[in-house]
Order: structure tokens, then sequence, then C-alpha cells
């Protein structure tokens, strides 16, 4: 089964923050794809099970950014 979440993020302003947030969201284990949009702040995971809020919370937060 594949998982699509949408979250949004805010404070990113560069490439590099979208480069930090994509990394670290990265990381939870099961995540296949994120793609995020620096103009907007959405983010769009694909994972193979739903992933909880507070673990992207904590992996956007370990980026130095807010999940909102």
């Amino acid at each position: 089964m594949t998982a699509v979440q949408e979250f949004v993020v805010s404070g990113m302003t560069c490439g590099h923050c979208v480069a930090s947030v994509t990394e670290e969201i990265s990381e939870i284990a099961g995540v296949e794809q994120v793609d995020v949009v620096l103009e907007t702040g959405a983010v769009t995971v694909t994972s193979a099970e739903p992933l909880g809020a507070e673990a992207v919370r904590a992996a956007v937060e370990e980026a130095g950014y807010r999940l909102t």
C-alpha cells in the first residue's frame, strides 16, 4: 500500500531550505519520495504506509522549520 500525504511547512526561503526539509523527511522509515514547493510551502510525501504527523513534525523541526 502506498500513502500520499500533504503537509505545509513555514519558514523556507530558498533551495537550501527545500533540500534540508527533503533530506530530513526522507530519513523517516518507509518514505519513498518527498516533493517540496518552495513558493507555497507544500510538501507531498509518498511512503509505504501512512506517516504519523509527529514523525514529520520532528523531521521538519530538525531541519529548522515549522510544520503548520
